[in-house]
């Protein structure tokens, strides 16, 4: 190629020659020149060929562009780019790696971390300036290209103020020039890498031993998005919000609690509905049987007083389903609370009623005084009035209150009634677990008494059913979240209340409609006949 220039040259009959093409070949140029530096021969270049900046060895034999003609654009220094030229160095740049090859290549040294063909045996000290090279290889002075760069960049900012300030338009033109200047997008700094860049919704990840440049791209972790090109880190969504599939954007997150109209709150609601009106066939039942000896036994009125509070139990689980609003929040655990309160209580004193009319049938017996309804209904009040004192301590320093659950499900806000005081919401629990764990040791002990109908096991059996239910409730309810705990405390309130009715009537039930032969005075004094003889013996 060398050789078809030169001939190509020699032939020639012009005497002014341009020549224009990549500063990498200079060097050639120079070889080719040098055999018609006596021919008279004059080259013209352009202003891309810097003589004097480049890093490549032209310290000798420059007589063969004697006489050349370049032509270059004007350039001026640049306000304080000399200073930071002087002080620019390895070890105030050490990621940049473009730095390191011009720096081996200009101050002829060795940097271990760049491969340069093994040509230099001093390594560089990091002390090397700029401001120490000869101005054939590196000029502070004229840097031409720099110098447009800089007048590009202020020429476009100028352009840009222009616009913005609408000023030398006319009137008439100035609403559609606004609506170009805000169409107009930021620019992304232009940036040499070595890999494609990451789409929004991943973000960059250095590789070791690999160049700044050099990045590979992984998706946002869970719960979190990046909306741009090559982002360094991806951020998390503002409150309220979520990532969508791709991870490029946040959405808002709907509102969710649990519903009449969803199937979950449907299956809940029918089936209190339907325990509700178990209850009231129940209750229908001893009023209409009132008279006969198995509705008579232990206490008729606190039977008619336990199927109520039972009534009202299934019922007050609706107020835990719908939309939560202050009053529903306070009123639902305050209900919950009380009305259980009432059931248990109804069965502690039915259970004591066992222990003491049994105790009252010995000879001499001075417990006859207290079996009556003055007792019953002494016990019932003041475990009533205990479980109220907590409720209004409740209402009064810290009341349930709506509220709204941001974090506990990733694609939805739940609305859900906060209770205020967790040790008072435990407290109406506790208590409620101490009475039903009362009358459970109290029946169990009464379990073989002659008692009517042999209510006593049956008591056992449905407040070892209410304590295993509310025992089990705890965790699950610690481990759920949204409106699934609201969930776990409507299916714990039925369970319970279902076991109670369950358990204590059922044999009942089926004694006065399918054995009413059973259900008379002399069945009754047969077996608490047959129960005493069995205990004397």
């Amino acid at each position: 190629m060398m050789s078809l220039l030169r001939e190509k040259i020699r032939k020639s009959s012009s005497n002014v020659i341009v020549v224009y093409g990549a500063s990498d070949y200079l060097i050639w140029v120079k070889i080719t020149l040098e055999t018609f530096t006596s021919h008279g021969k004059v080259l013209t270049t352009t202003s891309q060929w810097d003589f004097l900046s480049s890093v490549t060895p032209m310290d000798t034999t420059l007589f063969a562009f004697s006489g050349s003609l370049s032509f270059a654009l004007h350039a001026d220094e640049i306000v304080g780019f000399r200073d930071f030229l002087q002080t620019v160095s390895l070890s105030k740049y050490p990621d940049d790696i473009f730095l390191k090859y011009f720096w081996g290549n200009a101050f002829h040294c060795l940097i271990p971390s760049v491969d340069l063909g093994n040509m230099h045996q001093f390594p560089c000290t990091g002390l090397e300036r700029l401001q120490y090279l000869p101005n054939f290889r590196f000029d502070l002075q004229t840097l031409s290209l720099s110098y447009n760069i800089y007048k590009a960049v202020y020429a476009i900012a100028e352009a840009l103020h222009e616009m913005y300030s609408f000023r030398h338009i006319p009137k008439e033109l100035r609403g559609h020039v606004r609506q170009l200047v805000r169409n107009i997008k930021p620019w992304k700094v232009p940036q040499s890498t070595c890999t494609k860049s990451c789409l929004p919704g991943h973000q960059k990840q250095a590789i070791e031993g690999k160049p700044g440049c050099c990045f590979a791209c992984s998706p946002c972790p869970e719960g979190t998005f990046s909306n741009r090109t090559d982002a360094d880190h991806c951020e998390k969504c503002p409150d309220g919000q979520f990532p969508n599939h791709n991870k490029d954007k946040c959405l808002q997150k709907p509102i969710t609690f649990l519903s009449f109209h969803e199937p979950l709150g449907i299956t809940l609601v029918v089936i209190a509905v339907f325990f509700f009106l178990i209850t009231v066939f129940i209750l229908g039942t001893f009023l209409k049987y009132q008279d006969t000896p198995i509705v008579k036994a232990n206490n008729r009125n606190l039977t008619y007083i336990l199927l109520l509070s039972l009534m009202l139990c299934f019922l007050c689980s609706l107020l835990f389903i719908g939309q939560p609003s202050k009053m529903t929040c306070q009123l639902r655990q305050i209900a919950f609370g009380i009305i259980f309160c009432t059931s248990v209580s109804c069965v502690l004193a039915k259970t004591v009623m066992v222990v003491l009319a049994f105790m009252a049938t010995k000879p001499g017996s001075r417990k006859r005084k207290w079996v009556g309804t003055k007792l019953t209904n002494a016990i019932v009040l003041s475990c009533i009035l205990i479980q109220v004192a907590i409720c209004i301590a409740w209402l009064r320093y810290s009341p349930p209150f709506p509220d709204f659950d941001l974090t506990s499900e990733a694609k939805q806000i739940t609305l859900k009634c906060n209770e205020g005081s967790i040790a008072m919401f435990y407290t109406v629990l506790g208590y409620l677990g101490f009475l039903a764990f009362v009358s459970f040791i109290v029946a169990f002990l009464a379990r073989n008494l002659p008692d009517v109908f042999n209510e006593a096991k049956f008591i056992t059996f449905s407040m070892l059913m209410f304590c295993s239910v509310w025992i089990t409730f705890i965790p699950t309810y610690l481990s759920t979240r949204g409106k699934f705990m609201v969930a776990v405390e409507v299916f714990s309130i039925l369970a319970s209340s279902a076991g109670m009715l369950g358990c204590i009537f059922s044999p009942k039930i089926y004694i006065i409609v399918m054995r009413p032969d059973r259900n008379t005075k002399e069945q009754l004094l047969k077996k608490l006949d047959s129960g005493a003889t069995h205990l004397q013996h």
